[in-house]
């Protein structure tokens, strides 16, 4: 099997190169591609030393069995037919193809079969929020459909990249030693603070991160579900956060929702309150599933549930969940 990944020299780029190293594939060959920036660095690999390639228009994807790609939407639009042309499967990270209809937006544990048709060779990996999201809810909706869905986000600083890690590092700096912080990567300063923010706003007043979580939830549950997101970057290096609400068709128990989140895929449970135990990001960075606690019954609305749910957004927002789609396919 031959495999490429585009963007090798990103974080999300970085994340596949570790998960691939972690899990049983059989991978006869691998190959990295970037920009101009990037190109000819090296990157150790199952004991071998493998070099960037520089991303062109020509024949490089030829005999490449998989491509997992993560260098932005634009690099994705430029170059889907030139990765697709010779039949590599495209697991794309950006959102250059999430909302297409002859594209899938898969997350495996809960929409597995629509990996298998994508007529353009093309799946979209969703937004980290939703992705996090969906896996939790998935556990409600096997009891019970999901009508409606408040949520809140608490976004880490690496939900923007690298510099906005180093940005967070160097306020928290610049504020101990008295000067004024260095704002570049979001719209204020992000120490001591958080910003109810994240990308561009809309029409309607939501940003464009809280209406992809409103059209993939519904996109990939294959849901008539409503979504109303608010989305907040927190000063936080990783690990996304959010408190959802549900409301579902028929009163679910706090009991028969602990014991699905339990049972479901890709789920931990961490719902001991009197022993201070739940979910946060201090300890699940780093980790692969999604962490679910702080499970109630809603006091406003008799078929309201709410939960906590915490997840590292590089890894099974990002890298490992376009990692899993690979693996569904050739299981």
């Amino acid at each position: 099997m031959k495999i490429a990944i585009v963007g090798a020299s990103g974080a999300v780029g970085q994340e596949f190169l570790r998960i691939l190293e972690e899990r049983p594939l059989p991978i006869d060959e691998l190959l990295l591609f970037g920009s101009e920036r990037s190109a000819g660095r090296t990157y150790r690999f199952r004991g071998k030393d493998v070099t960037v390639r520089l991303l062109q228009h020509n024949d490089d994807f030829r005999g490449v069995d998989f491509a997992l790609v993560s260098a932005g939407g634009g690099t994705s639009h430029e170059f889907a037919q030139t990765i697709t042309r010779h039949g590599t499967v495209m697991i794309d990270n950006s959102s250059a193809f999430r909302m297409d209809a002859d594209v899938p937006l898969v997350v495996p544990e809960v929409n597995p079969d629509d990996a298998r048709q994508a007529p353009r060779r093309i799946i979209a990996n969703p937004n980290c929020t939703t992705i996090q999201m969906v896996v939790a809810l998935q556990a409600i909706e096997r009891l019970s459909h999901i009508r409606r869905v408040h949520v809140s986000t608490y976004q880490s600083a690496s939900g923007a990249g690298a510099a906005a890690m180093a940005e967070l590092e160097k306020q928290h700096a610049e504020l101990t030693a008295g000067q004024e912080p260095t704002v570049e990567k979001f719209a204020f300063q992000l120490a001591y603070n958080v910003i109810p923010h994240i990308d561009v706003f809309t029409d309607n007043d939501y940003t464009k991160e809280e209406m992809k979580m409103f059209n993939e939830t519904r996109k990939i549950m294959h849901s008539d579900v409503r979504v109303s997101a608010t989305c907040v970057r927190v000063p936080v290096m990783r690990a996304h956060s959010e408190s959802v609400w549900v409301e579902t068709g028929r009163p679910v128990s706090v009991e028969e929702a602990r014991a699905a989140f339990a049972a479901a895929p890709g789920v931990v449970l961490m719902d001991e309150p009197a022993a201070k135990v739940y979910p946060m990001p201090l300890f699940v960075a780093g980790k692969d599933p999604v962490y679910v606690g702080r499970i109630r019954k809603d006091l406003a609305c008799e078929n309201g549930l709410t939960f906590w749910c915490v997840s590292d957004q590089i890894r099974k927002g990002a890298a490992l969940n376009a990692v899993q789609i690979m693996e569904t396919l050739i299981r």
